[in-house]
């Protein structure tokens, strides 16, 4: 039976007398009357050699395609950017990563605009290449499926799994004496054996999981490895259900509900997902016309049990999640005891509720525990607001014992300045080590600190002293590490007018973060405080600063918007 009638948008650019030549360009590329005439499928993916999470979506790509030529559609692949996170993180380069998102969806909505296909499927990889490209399904709203690159297999050494984030500690425990330049060689070459995304519940797999709980990823899709053959049976099926979604006129924003959003929130939270997450969601439901606020998500954190046992904070990789049955399993212990809203739509056409009617908890393992009987009651990501962070900063909690702390502030203006300053062992307990000027405008970009963290941790002092920032963390951090701090330095928020010295007060359990100053000599201080020059002067930096909104809005771009100060649309 013919697809021609599914071909809603592509027949711009295919039909009648004037669409000669762009049906010339078409057969140019070897297609043919019967390609021409069925619907068009974009097959878009963030494919590089920069990055081992990228490097096998060219080919997951081909598999995809294959099965949609199959099911009577015309594939058509195209490639966007994305950032290695891991090889972009301690130097410059790291200011890429986040307004990386922003090009991902961009760059792929001008694709999908400019040539008029009619459904799509988003593959992708390293970390803001999995929101980039579902903000695109949302802000596009045409059929969608998106496909997680696959996570990486575990690395091993003397006995247990590594992960990257083991060997940015142990540049930290180098720099202190405690293991050899042989042992960091060794750590080094252990760490990652193939092709995959960052091993841990840092950024990727916990968008990963996002992408399942918000409906938008086939059930059980984001929990096979990279390199794992039975992938084939995911490609083959998403071949399938992108003609059925464009046959039933299912669409993104039929999916990407508010309920959808709670579920998302709700997975970070069971699982000690990425601080990255509390970004992502609320710029995610921006494209979707969705108001998802910092509120909502602590009020998510709060009421939902951390029952999953992965990294950084734990024990597992996040390929013992897909040993145990994959993140339907998570799902299902989040239906059962009542937090998931088991009526939201699934790209399968399906509820979740109909979805996870036959998934089972196996009860031999210990990676995902019954939500009944969790690692803590409450969720492995927390809100802080405070005099120091009056719109909000996050603390991902999961696995950490220590939930406060009270100590002189050591101020540092950049990232690098505080990296040499912990190589170089100028930080003491009791610190609290504070990094400013790197949030969304400030940066600009917002960095993550990972090469920080970690060798602080690697020093031993992860929980000895605290960070904070206006600057990201990458899901791999652990410790007493504070980010996204609101308002931002560059824009004179408090974090821009405390000195070295000032004592601040951080307390997770009552989600507190509190600098010891009366709010007349922070209205002083801030009547002296003058902006900063911006670090950039031309190009996408200094074009991303001007855009940009706050951390507490997702830092979402949208010029017009921000002029007005009303970042987030109400849907």
């Amino acid at each position: 039976m013919s697809n021609s009638n599914l071909k809603h948008t592509s027949k711009t650019v295919t039909e009648g007398h004037e669409r000669a030549p762009h049906r010339a360009f078409l057969r140019a590329m070897g297609l043919n009357d019967k390609d021409i005439n069925q619907p068009f499928i974009g097959v878009a993916s963030t494919w590089n050699e920069a990055t081992p999470c990228n490097i096998t979506l060219h080919d997951q790509a081909c598999a995809i395609k294959k099965s949609i030529a199959s099911n009577g559609g015309t594939p058509r692949e195209f490639v966007t950017i994305s950032v290695s996170d891991g090889i972009a993180m301690g130097h410059e380069g790291m200011k890429a990563s986040l307004i990386s998102r922003e090009i991902i969806s961009d760059s792929v909505e001008l694709m999908m605009r400019a040539h008029c296909y009619d459904a799509w499927v988003g593959i992708a990889g390293c970390d803001k290449s999995l929101p980039g490209m579902m903000m695109a399904m949302a802000r596009l709203n045409l059929p969608s499926i998106f496909l997680y690159g696959g996570t990486i297999m575990p690395g091993k050494y003397k006995g247990r799994d590594l992960t990257i984030v083991d060997v940015y500690e142990a540049v930290g425990e180098h720099s202190v004496g405690k293991i050899s330049d042989q042992e960091l060689h060794d750590i080094e070459c252990s760490a990652c054996p193939g092709a995959g995304s960052c091993g841990g519940q840092f950024t990727a797999n916990t968008m990963a999981c996002v992408a399942e709980a918000i409906g938008m990823a086939l059930p059980g899709s984001s929990s096979y490895p990279a390199e794992d053959k039975e992938r084939e049976i995911v490609h083959k099926l998403i071949g399938e259900k992108i003609l059925y979604l464009l046959k039933e006129g299912i669409r993104p924003r039929d999916i990407m509900t508010k309920k959808a959003f709670e579920n998302a929130a709700r997975i970070v939270a069971a699982t000690g997902g990425s601080t990255n997450a509390v970004l992502h969601l609320p710029a995610m439901a921006y494209e979707a016309g969705i108001k998802f606020t910092l509120e909502d998500l602590d009020k998510i954190f709060q009421e939902t049990p951390y029952f999953v046992d992965l990294k950084p904070g734990g024990k597992y990789v996040a390929y013992d999640v897909h040993r145990v049955g994959g993140i339907p399993v998570i799902l299902k212990q989040l239906l059962d005891v009542g937090l998931l809203h088991g009526d939201c739509l699934t790209v399968t056409g399906k509820t979740h509720l109909e979805n996870l009617k036959e998934v089972k908890l196996l009860l031999d393992q210990d990676v995902i525990l019954p939500a009944s009987k969790p690692l803590s009651k409450t969720g492995g990501v927390k809100i802080l607001k405070g005099n120091l962070a009056p719109d909000g900063a996050v603390i991902k909690v999961a696995g950490l014992k220590k939930l406060t702390h009270k100590g002189p502030a050591k101020i540092f203006n950049s990232e690098q300045a505080c990296f040499e300053a912990i190589i170089n062992k100028e930080i003491k307990a009791k610190d609290v080590v504070v990094i400013r000027y790197e949030g969304p405008k400030g940066g600009p970009g917002m960095r993550e600190m990972l090469s920080v963290t970690a060798a602080l941790y690697g020093q031993g002092l992860g929980t000895e002293c605290a960070l904070i920032t206006d600057g990201r963390f990458s899901g791999g951090t652990r410790g007493l590490m504070i980010g996204h701090v609101a308002p931002e330095a560059y824009v004179g928020g408090p974090i821009a007018l405390i000195e070295n010295g000032d004592v601040i007060e951080i307390n997770a359990e009552q989600g507190l973060i509190h600098v010891e100053l009366s709010e007349q000599e922070l209205k002083q201080r801030k009547n002296k405080w003058q902006s900063p020059k911006p670090n950039y002067d031309s190009g996408v930096l200094a074009k991303y600063a001007k855009l940009v909104g706050s951390a507490k809005d997702g830092a979402i771009t949208n010029y017009s918007l921000v002029e007005n100060k009303e970042i987030i649309k109400v849907g």
